[in-house]
């Protein structure tokens, strides 16, 4: 069993246990769940930058990245920074997350917010919208092309955007429909952990341009955006190269800023 299976099992578990203690009406009674949500896909459609900046703990792969900034100084750094918007990773086991990560983000910050997590149930897609995230993600090699589409369709229907992340052309085949907002290429292979570029540059033609494309892990330099703008990406989601650093904050601002020269 690899290491995505075993996130799987857990967090499908640890769906059964929340719902028998928060009930759906509760979390539909809270503040952010009227909210209008922001656009993502449309800010990175006309920014000159792409970047979609990452809270991020702790991975499997990685353990401990930095444990030392607070959420609202790493996501009140990445806004000033000129971010496109904030990923926010939730997931406590494996990563060090929680949805407070998401709501502490939420009241700090003016910008898109994405919940980085493993979604296998509507209720996480309630959670997210009730904790004030404006797109949810979710991963084609843990859903079949039904589960892609329940989860999609009930995510648009509570105004929420659609970052469906593939790794290869059979994820991507199976799982393209109209209730996607964004296509992203994760350079991770979850199962392996191998990182490579090439992976996004293999799926770029297969990707329909109705998508904003996004190239996920891995990118930790200006030439690597470099290369992939070339292949039609518009967004670049960046989490380790900013969290490892003394300053998340800061060495958004310094990347950001050599994209724009």
């Amino acid at each position: 069993m690899n290491i995505l299976d075993k996130i799987i099992i857990d967090k499908k578990r640890e769906i059964i246990l929340k719902k028998s203690i928060i009930p759906v009406s509760q979390l539909e009674s809270s503040v952010f769940f009227e909210r209008q949500t922001i656009s993502l896909s449309q800010k990175l459609r006309t920014s000159t930058t792409g970047i979609i900046a990452e809270h991020k703990r702790r991975s499997p792969s990685k353990s401990v990245i930095n444990h030392s900034f607070t959420v609202e100084e790493v996501v009140k750094g990445y806004e000033n920074a000129g971010a496109c918007g904030i990923s926010v990773l939730t997931d406590g086991k494996y990563f060090g997350g929680s949805l407070d990560d998401l709501l502490l983000a939420r009241a700090s910050v003016n910008i898109p917010l994405l919940r980085k997590e493993f979604v296998v149930d509507e209720y996480q897609i309630l959670e997210a919208k009730a904790f004030g995230a404006d797109l949810i993600l979710l991963i084609a090699a843990v859903l079949t092309r039904e589960e892609i589409k329940s989860l999609s369709e009930f995510a648009k229907k509570l105004g929420l955007e659609v970052l469906l992340e593939v790794h290869n052309q059979e994820e991507l085949e199976k799982s393209i429909m109209p209730t996607l907002d964004m296509i992203g290429v994760n350079n991770r292979n979850l199962k392996t952990f191998e990182v490579s570029l090439d992976f996004s540059k293999q799926l770029a033609s297969q990707i329909p341009n109705e998508f904003v494309k996004v190239s996920e892990s891995g990118i930790s330099s200006i030439e690597a955006i470099s290369e992939l703008r070339p292949y039609g990406y518009n967004g670049f989601l960046i989490g380790e190269n900013f969290m490892k650093t003394d300053n998340a904050g800061e060495a958004a601002t310094e990347f950001i800023q050599k994209l724009n020269i």
